[in-house]
C-alpha cells in the first residue's frame, strides 16, 4: 500500500506539471508555431520538470519524517510524471486533433524543414535525406497515434530521470555494527 504522503504529493505535483506543460504548450501555440521546433524550449521544459521534481521528492521526504526509501522517492516521482505527461498530452491531442487540425500541418511542414536544415548541416547524404523526410511525412508526430507513442517515450525518459532523482533524494542510512 502506497504511503498516504506519496500518493497526495504524486498527484498534487502531477496535476501542477501537467498543467505547467499545457499552459508551455498553449502558450507556444498562441505566439509561434515555430517554437516547437526551438531547441532551448525543450531545454527549458526539461529544466522546468526538473525543478518540479526536485521540489516534489524534498517536500515528500520533509513530509515523511523518517525512512524515504529509494522506492518511495521513485513511486512519489513516477505518480507526478504519469499524471503530469497524460494531461500534456492530452491537452496537446485535444488540441492538434480537435480544435486546430490545420496547425498540425503547419507544425509538420516546419518539422520537415527543419529536419532537413539539421541533416544538411551534419552533411547528410541526399539520399538519406530524402528517405527521412519521406518518413516525416507519412506520420505527423501531432497526430493522436505518435502522441499516444511519444507519450509512453515521455514515461520511459522521465522515469529514468526519477531513478536518478530517487537515488539521490533516498535517505542516508546508516550501519551500526
Amino acid at each position: 500500500m502506497i504511503n498516504e504522503v506519496i500518493k497526495k504529493n504524486g498527484i498534487t505535483y502531477g496535476i501542477v506539471l501537467g498543467v505547467v506543460l499545457a499552459l508551455i504548450t498553449a502558450t507556444m501555440y498562441a505566439i509561434d508555431l515555430k517554437l516547437f521546433v526551438s531547441g532551448w524550449i525543450g531545454g527549458l521544459t526539461f529544466a522546468i520538470y526538473l525543478v518540479i521534481g526536485i521540489l516534489l521528492l524534498i517536500k515528500t521526504r520533509n513530509e515523511i519524517k523518517g525512512i524515504f526509501s529509494f522506492k518511495d522517492a521513485f513511486t512519489t516521482f513516477f505518480i507526478a510524471t504519469i499524471i503530469g505527461v497524460g494531461i500534456s498530452t492530452t491537452f496537446s491531442i485535444i488540441l492538434f486533433n480537435v480544435i486546430d487540425p490545420e496547425a498540425k500541418a503547419t507544425l509538420n511542414d516546419l518539422l520537415i524543414r527543419y529536419m532537413a536544415e539539421t541533416l544538411q548541416k551534419f552533411g547528410t547524404p541526399s539520399s538519406a535525406i530524402n528517405e527521412a523526410l519521406t518518413k516525416m511525412k507519412e506520420n505527423s508526430p501531432f497526430s493522436t497515434l505518435e502522441q499516444l507513442k511519444a507519450l509512453v517515450f515521455s514515461i520511459v525518459g522521465y522515469s529514468i530521470l526519477g531513478l536518478i532523482l530517487a537515488a539521490f533524494f533516498k535517505s542516508k542510512t546508516t550501519t551500526q555494527e
